[in-house]
Formats: C-alpha cells, sequence, structure tokens
C-alpha cells in the first residue's frame, strides 16, 4: 500500500460512507478538504463529524498508524490542529487523536488495477486501454494539462524576467535565441544570447553589418584567416565592436553540425536571427496588440545577407539557395518562445484574456512531430493542433514517465468504466 493511493481514496471519496474510528465512534466526512503539497498535514481545512462533534481542521494519512511518530509529528506543532489520522493499518495504541483505519473499507479491485499500472512494463500504463477514453474526458483533461504546461513554462520566464530587471524585450529575445537552436544548439544559442545582450544589438539596431559581426563574432566563428569580402568584413567591424562593448568570444567548437541539414546549420540560424534583431524593438507591444497568429509569422519573414543564399558556412560556396526561416521553425519559436511570454504577462497583470488568447494560439498550429506524439498516435489517441501536442508532452514527462496515475483523470476515467 502506498500513501498516494490513501491520499487518491480520500479526495474521490472512494472509502465506505459509513466509517467509524478505532474507538468506535462513527464518522461523517462533509469536507475532504485541500489537498497539501508542501510541509505540514496531507488535506488542510477538512470538516469531519465524528459522533455527534463537528470538527474542523486538517487530516494526515499514512499506511501505518506508527507513522505518525516514526515522522515525529507528535513533535511538530503544524500537526497541532489534526483532527483525523487516516491510516490503511492500526497498529498503534499511542495515539491520542481520532483514527480510523481503511483497510477493507475501499473496492480492492480500485487497489489492483493501481497496482497493474504501477507494475506495467508498457510506454504508458494505460497504454491498452486509453483509446476508449470518452473524447469529452480526454479533450478536457487535455485542456488542464496544457495550461499546467504553461504554468510551468512561466517559471522560467518569470526567473530570466527578474534577471532582466523586468526588460521584457530582453526575456523574449533570450527565449526566442535558445529555441533558435533547433534543440541541438539550443544551449549555444541560449549561452549566446547572455554574452551578446539585445541591450547592446539594440544601438546598432539600422547596421545589420554590425549585428552580423557581433552575432558571428562572440559566436566564435570569426577567429580564423579569410579570404572572401564578406567574413573579412565582419571581422573587421567585430574587432572594433569587441573593443567597444567588451566582448566575450565562444569557441566555435560548442556548435554542433553533425546530422543536421545544412539549412539548419548553426552559420545560417545565426544570419536569420541578425536578420530578426530588429523585430524586438517594442516586439511585446506589437505581441499585446494582436489576435491574428499569422501576423506573429509575418514577424519572422526576414531576408538574410546574400552572403549565404550561395554558403552554408564561410569560404565555402554552394549552389544558390533562399534560406528562408520555415514554418516548422517559426511554430517552435511561437510555441515555446512566444507564447509562454505572452501568458505570462498575462499571468503578472491578472490579465484572463490574454492568457487564453496565448491558449488560442496553440490551437492555430500544427501539432508538433516528434517520438511522444507518434506513440500517442499508435495508441489511437487523435491530435489535431499544437495545444494538444503541447499537453501530451507534459502529461508523458510529468505523469506517464512518473507513473503519476493517481493525478490523472485517465485513470479516474478507466476506474469508473471497468
Amino acid at each position: 500500500m502506498r500513501e498516494e493511493f490513501l491520499y487518491y481514496l480520500w479526495e474521490n471519496r472512494l472509502l465506505d460512507k459509513h466509517l467509524v474510528t478505532v474507538d468506535g465512534e462513527d464518522v461523517t466526512i462533509l469536507s475532504v478538504g485541500v489537498r497539501n503539497h508542501d510541509a505540514g498535514p496531507d488535506f488542510l481545512d477538512a470538516k469531519i463529524k465524528i459522533s455527534n462533534t463537528l470538527w474542523a481542521g486538517h487530516v494526515e494519512m499514512h499506511v501505518s498508524a506508527n507513522d505518525w511518530f516514526k515522522h515525529g509529528h507528535q513533535d511538530d506543532d503544524a500537526y497541532n490542529n489534526v483532527i483525523l489520522h487516516v491510516v490503511y493499518l492500526n497498529d498503534s495504541e499511542r495515539l491520542t487523536i481520532p483514527t480510523v483505519e481503511v483497510s477493507g473499507h475501499f473496492d480492492e479491485s480500485i487497489y489492483s488495477r493501481y497496482n497493474a499500472f504501477m507494475k506495467s512494463r508498457q510506454w504508458v500504463a494505460c497504454g491498452k486501454l486509453i483509446s476508449n477514453i470518452q473524447t469529452f474526458t480526454w479533450l478536457s483533461w487535455l485542456e488542464r494539462v496544457v495550461v499546467e504546461r504553461l504554468e510551468e513554462e512561466v517559471a522560467d520566464v518569470h526567473k530570466r524576467l527578474v534577471a532582466n530587471n523586468y526588460d521584457w524585450e530582453e526575456t523574449i529575445y533570450q527565449r526566442v535565441m535558445r529555441y533558435f537552436g533547433l534543440k541541438v544548439n539550443n544551449d549555444a544559442f541560449e549561452w549566446l544570447s547572455r554574452l551578446l545582450p539585445l541591450r547592446i544589438l539594440r544601438k546598432h539596431i539600422d547596421n545589420p553589418i554590425l549585428i552580423e559581426a557581433m552575432f558571428f563574432g562572440c559566436a566564435g566563428f570569426l577567429e580564423r584567416e579569410f579570404t572572401e569580402p564578406y567574413p573579412l568584413l565582419l571581422q573587421r567591424e567585430f574587432k572594433v565592436m569587441k573593443s567597444k562593448f567588451d566582448l566575450i568570444t565562444m569557441p566555435e567548437s560548442y556548435w554542433k553540425f553533425l546530422r543536421l541539414r545544412p539549412p539548419n546549420f548553426p552559420t545560417i540560424r545565426l544570419a536569420q536571427m541578425a536578420s530578426a534583431v530588429g523585430l524586438f524593438d517594442k516586439f511585446l507591444s506589437k505581441m499585446l496588440s494582436t489576435n491574428d497568429i499569422g501576423e506573429i509569422y509575418n514577424f519572422f519573414d526576414v531576408e538574410i545577407n546574400d552572403y549565404w543564399e550561395t554558403h552554408y558556412l564561410f569560404e565555402k560556396p554552394s549552389r544558390r539557395q533562399k534560406k528562408s526561416i520555415g514554418s516548422a521553425s517559426v511554430d517552435i519559436l511561437i510555441i515555446n518562445a512566444i507564447i509562454p511570454v505572452l501568458f505570462c504577462y498575462g499571468m503578472i497583470h491578472d490579465n484572463q484574456g490574454l492568457k487564453d488568447r496565448s491558449v488560442g494560439f496553440l490551437e492555430k498550429i500544427k501539432p508538433e512531430d516528434n517520438l511522444v506524439v507518434r506513440n500517442f498516435a499508435e495508441m489511437g489517441v487523435s491530435v489535431c493542433n499544437a495545444q494538444q501536442s503541447q499537453a501530451l508532452l507534459h502529461l508523458y514527462s510529468n505523469y506517464c514517465r512518473r507513473r503519476r496515475c493517481l493525478e490523472c483523470r485517465v485513470f479516474t476515467a478507466i476506474i469508473k468504466d471497468y
């Protein structure tokens, strides 16, 4: 038996209605209280009627009654207001607070199915049953999970925001930079965003050559000898900018090219980012004023320096090809960089409309194509948009993989149907 299962039984009112304390007093649960995920009793502000007396206070749960003493609750003032101790087995005679033993007072088949889930070797425990869940139940759960994912992202956004002295544009710039790396170079792009902050780039927003020089220079790509005019120009300009702003250079070896298609080489991505820097001037106000996600896509419709139309790497000419930021890449930026910042802004300013708009933008973006989404699809889960694919990513990482089945509505639905 696990304490988590006792929480589940209590919270979902799955215990027998006619409970008695170990002393034989009738127990009526009027309110189960609120689950406490911090230190202290497991459920707060419950209302319990014991015999003819109404009690308001906290509820503590243990598999064994002796755990009360093993955990030192008798010496902890936080437990002074516990009105009921719920245990699976009562193996102590020392307790002075009312205690209920729940062994034999719930449907054992629920625990059997829960145990089967915990021992399952499937990719997700409910894999064979998930396709039977009613559509409304499934979609409503995904809607809740995607908000949970956004709230989790907000923590990172807010942390960056505080570090940036509440400079929203700088924060957006850092988020966009990270996800410009297409996962394999995410860390490198994020590092570069710290070495080359937007406040420096803003000073030369009308001079694209200086912007490119600082990007490629700080990224470490100008630390060699060149023969072509363009890289030589960038090298000269960076030498001046480096001295002027005391810029730091990354090791070129930090950038990864292996297994990347040439259009996704970090050199091309840097050229695209350099051309997009102008977007971040009053970027937040632009995002706040639009309800049309198409406008956000248009922001990333930029043209890069002609040099890169015939190169993927410095000093290595290639066949001419236009190298725009693809729609799939823009999807990644909107999903992971833009929308979390908008959602964070909505939370900080208590703007429910903006939070709803952020989630609504996800509904208008194609679903992501990754292993998690594909595996759910094989189990019969259809994915229509990025809102649902983002929810599935969060569901798998935070629930399925950690076997938090008791906190998932899918498990509850399965228990009810079977």
